[in-house]
C-alpha cells in the first residue's frame, strides 16, 4: 500500500480535557510535581508523561508535534516559534566551530544569510553548490563536513532535489541529511526517501491562514532529545519556544492540509500551462518542460500534485513591479512575501527573500530580477483568475493581445 502521509495524521485521535473534540490548550508556562523526585527525575529526562517548563515542552506542542511527526514519516518532532527557529538549532546541534556543511546554492535567503553570514562566525563554514548535480555536491565534501542541507523543492527557483541520491552520499561520507520541506508538504516525504532530519516552516502551507508563525524539526527521537536536552540542547537553549495557543491553531489547520494542497496543486498546475503556452517563461514541477519534472514525479506522492508554487520570468524588474502591482489592484492576491495563504501571494525574490544573496550569486544560479514567485491560492475559479491575470500582462505589453480570449 502507497504511504499516504495525511492518512497518518487522520488516524491520529485526542480528547480535550473535559471530552472536547480537540486537545485542550495548556496555558501554563511552569508545571507542578508531586514529589520533588519527579521534578529531579524529569530535569534528568528520565519522567515520560511530565512536564517541568514550556520552553522545554509542553502538552499543546507535543501534540502538534506528534501530527506533524506522523505527517512525515519520522520518530517524534520539536515545534518551534518560526522557520528560523527550527532550522538554527538544527545546525548549531550538529556543527561546531571548525565544522563544514555542503549546502544547495538556491535555498531560503534567511538560511542561506545564516550559513553565510552568521555561522562563520562560530567557526561553521559552508560551501553552496548546484544541489541538481551530484557529482559536484560529493566533491564538496570534506573530511570536516558534518550537514549536507537543501530544499526539497528550492526558494525561489524551484529545484528539485533528488533526495534518494543526497541520502546515498550523506550515509556514504557518514554525515547528515536535512532537508527542508516548506514548499512541499504532503507531495514528497524526504524521510521516507532517506534524509535524517525534515524542516518546515508551518508559517506557510502547513497552518495555511498567514496568522501564525512557527517551525518544526521532524527526526529521530535521540536527535529531538538532544534538541531539547536542558544542559546542552540548542533549541532548548536558545529559546525559540512556540506558543502553546498558537501550536493548537497550527493543529487545526493541519487537519485540513490535504484538502488545501490538492487544489493549491491544481490551480498552480494549471496556470503553469497556460502561461507556458502563453510564451512567458515559466518554472513548475509539474510541466514537464521542467528539468527535474521526471524526478518529482519519481518521489512524489502523487495524490497531493506538485506543489502551489511557480515562477515567471517578465523581463525585468519594472514589468515585475507594475504587473504585481495590477495584480492586486485587481483583487487577484497580494504582492506580500510568504507563502501558502488562500488568497494567491506574488513578490519578486530577487529584492525580497532573496535580497540576502549578492547580485553577482542570483546572476550565477539564475535568478533573474524580472522573476516573479508565485504562491498560487485556492480560487474556486481558476480560469476566471487566469483570464484576469492574462488582461493585465496584455495591457502591460508583457504578452500579446489574443482577441479570441473572452474576458
Amino acid at each position: 500500500m502507497a504511504y499516504k502521509p495525511a492518512n497518518k495524521i487522520q488516524d491520529l485521535q485526542y480528547f480535550g480535557e473535559f471530552g472536547g473534540v480537540n486537545p485542550s490548550v495548556s496555558d501554563s508556562s511552569t508545571y507542578t510535581f508531586l514529589s520533588a523526585k519527579t521534578m529531579f527525575d524529569t530535569f534528568e529526562g528520565n519522567a515520560d508523561g511530565c512536564y517541568l517548563y514550556s520552553r522545554h515542552s509542553s502538552p499543546s506542542n507535543l501534540y502538534l508535534g506528534e501530527a506533524l511527526a506522523a505527517m512525515e514519516g519520522t520518530e517524534t518532532a520539536n515545534v518551534a516559534a518560526s522557520g528560523m527557529g527550527a532550522i538554527t538549532p538544527v545546525i548549531l546541534q550538529i556543527c561546531q566551530a571548525g565544522d563544514h556543511i555542503v549546502s544547495s546554492r538556491t535555498i531560503y535567503g534567511g538560511t542561506y544569510a545564516f550559513l553565510k553570514n552568521f555561522s562563520p562566525k562560530l567557526g561553521i563554514d559552508t560551501s553552496f553548490v548546484d544541489i541538481t548535480n551530484l557529482e559536484k555536491v560529493e566533491a564538496a565534501i570534506t573530511s570536516t563536513t558534518k550537514i549536507l542541507y537543501c530544499e526539497s523543492v528550492s526558494n525561489p527557483l524551484l529545484e528539485v532535489a533528488d533526495i534518494s541520491g543526497l541520502a546515498a552520499i550523506a550515509k556514504k561520507h557518514k554525515i547528515k541529511l536535512v532537508v527542508d520541506n516548506t514548499f512541499s508538504p504532503l507531495s514528497i516525504s524526504p524521510a521516507k526517501l532517506g534524509a535524517d532530519i525534515v524542516i518546515h516552516s508551518l508559517t506557510k502551507f502547513i497552518n495555511g491562514s498567514s496568522d501564525t508563525v512557527g517551525g518544526v524539526v521532524c527526526g529521530s527521537q535521540e536527535f529531538i532529545n538532544a534538541l531539547r536536552n536542558v544542559n546542552d540542547g540548542a533549541s532548548m537553549l536558545l529559546g525559540s519556544t512556540m506558543d502553546s495557543f498558537r501550536a493548537a491553531s497550527i493543529l487545526k489547520n493541519l487537519r485540513t492540509l490535504h484538502i488545501r494542497m490538492k487544489q493549491h496543486s491544481t490551480n498552480a498546475h494549471y496556470l503553469a500551462e497556460k502561461f507556458q503556452q502563453d510564451g512567458l517563461k515559466t518554472v513548475y514541477p509539474g510541466l514537464k518542460s521542467h528539468p527535474s519534472h521526471e524526478l518529482f514525479k519519481k518521489m512524489m506522492n502523487e495524490e497531493y500534485g506538485f506543489g502551489g508554487m511557480l515562477t515567471i520570468d517578465v523581463g525585468s524588474i519594472d514589468k515585475a513591479n507594475a504587473l504585481m502591482e495590477m495584480m492586486q489592484e485587481k483583487n487577484l492576491g497580494y504582492l506580500a512575501v510568504s507563502l501558502g495563504f488562500y488568497k494567491t501571494l506574488f513578490s519578486a525574490p530577487g529584492t525580497s527573500t532573496s535580497s540576502e544573496i549578492p547580485e553577482d550569486e542570483q546572476l550565477e544560479m539564475g535568478l533573474s530580477d524580472g522573476l516573479i514567485r508565485f504562491s498560487i491560492g485556492l480560487d474556486n475559479d481558476i480560469e476566471r483568475t487566469y483570464r484576469t491575470m492574462r488582461q493585465c500582462m496584455t495591457s502591460l505589453h508583457i504578452l500579446k493581445s489574443k482577441k479570441a480570449l473572452a474576458y
